[in-house]
């Protein structure tokens, strides 16, 4: 940290960012206008993220209901035009505050979530555009709908709890090559009439970019290294 509170070169490395989605985007033959650059600013304190938005960038991503509940209100009264995306699991118990707090909420996985989504934007009034999580790589671990189950599981959000779905979202494996698992979620968008496509991380924009990202969520390349939670 310097004098000012500021996370040394992170608004450098904002600027860098853009110009390498700017630089992915012309070599597709797309606009900037058409991705979405979500600062992934989970687990950093409020001083480290000042300084990104002191550089203009106004769209974050939290993993964690309750972090950002702690963190975000003080920053919003700064910044109001911030716009907040969940990207993280979400709890059937947290729904509440998730209307209450996001904008957007990117991990839509399964009934018992989308239910108690639907019943808390009726109570509160308030609609964050949300996302289905796809499971692409079908890893067990992870979250997500599998990807034969995703036609299905989008109509149910529609037809039984009366959702709009603005699009998909997917976290594909670590090991694996990127593109066929973005190339699969396009294609599940596209048969589902759905534009939104939440996918490609710090390492692998670029070729989410070249499959028609929407969102990108990148964090390290702009924050750099992410304290654990002894750290933080």
């Amino acid at each position: 940290m310097n004098d000012g509170g500021m996370a040394p070169g992170s608004a450098a490395q904002l600027a860098a960012v853009r110009r390498d989605i700017a630089e992915s985007c012309a070599e597709s033959g797309r606009s900037t206008d058409e991705v979405t650059l979500v600062a992934v600013s989970k687990t950093f304190p409020a001083e480290d993220i000042l300084p990104v938005l002191q550089a203009g960038q106004r769209v974050f991503g939290e993993n964690r209901v309750q972090e950002a509940r702690d963190k975000w209100p003080g920053l919003r009264q700064r910044y109001p035009d911030v716009e907040l995306h969940l990207i993280g699991p979400l709890q059937s118990n947290k729904a509440r505050e998730a209307v209450a707090l996001f904008d957007v909420v990117h991990t839509v996985d399964r009934p018992k979530i989308a239910a108690a989504l639907a019943e808390e934007m009726a109570r509160q009034e308030r609609r964050p555009r949300l996302f289905v999580q796809i499971n692409t790589g079908a890893e067990p671990q992870k979250a997500g709908v599998l990807p034969e189950e995703a036609d299905a599981f989008i109509a149910q959000c529609r037809d039984i709890h009366r959702l709009e779905i603005a699009g998909l979202m997917c976290i594909p494996p670590a090991e694996d090559v990127p593109d066929p698992h973005f190339a699969l979620l396009a294609e599940i968008a596209a048969r589902n009439g759905l534009s939104g496509l939440s996918m490609g991380m710090s390492a692998d924009f670029s070729a989410a970019i070249r499959q028609g990202a929407t969102h990108v969520r990148i964090g390290s390349a702009i924050f750099g290294h992410r304290p654990s939670p002894k750290e933080a």
